[in-house]
């Protein structure tokens, strides 16, 4: 088997979306957290697109589940990278990336703490489409569920900046 007959078709997963938030500072969750997921808008559907997530997951290392990975020990040697420019954050994972705009509070935070928990969800979420808002309750609805949750891969990782 080749390296190419083991890869994971990413266009499988159709869209990838990004969406940066921070928990609550009056309740101590000042935590920068970013979330990755797809639209489910794949070429073969939503469930493909989910099972193609997995794959990837399982292709570049993350585990899927309640293990949060620390990517800040190595931070050159993961497979997940964060860059932050301004308020533009740019995600880069092998073979993709994606980018958003970070609230003023995201960039603070990640400038405080230097790192962002960051959850790739193999869950399809075709409601939060690039480009709108979402608001809190949707937000709290799909990334806290249950079984989002335990279907996504979960790492601290570094928030790098270019230099200056």
């Amino acid at each position: 088997m080749t390296s190419t007959q083991a890869e994971t078709d990413r266009s499988l997963l159709g869209t990838l979306a990004v969406l940066a938030w921070i928990g609550d500072p009056s309740e101590g969750h000042d935590i920068p957290y970013l979330l990755a997921y797809t639209l489910g808008d794949g070429p073969q559907g939503r469930e493909a697109g989910e099972e193609a997530a997995r794959g990837l997951m399982k292709e570049i290392g993350l585990r899927i589940g309640d293990v949060v990975m620390d990517g800040t020990r190595n931070p050159a040697g993961f497979p997940v990278q964060i860059l932050l420019e301004g308020d533009q954050i740019a995600l880069t994972l092998p073979g993709m990336n994606a980018r958003c705009t970070a609230p003023p509070e995201w960039v603070d935070a990640a400038d405080e703490s230097g790192q962002a928990y960051f959850l790739f969800a193999t869950r399809a979420w075709p409601e939060a489409v690039p480009g709108k808002p979402v608001d809190a309750d949707a937000l709290k609805e799909f990334a806290g569920a249950e079984a989002v949750l335990t279907d996504s891969a979960h790492c601290v990782l570094e928030v790098r900046r270019l230099q200056k």
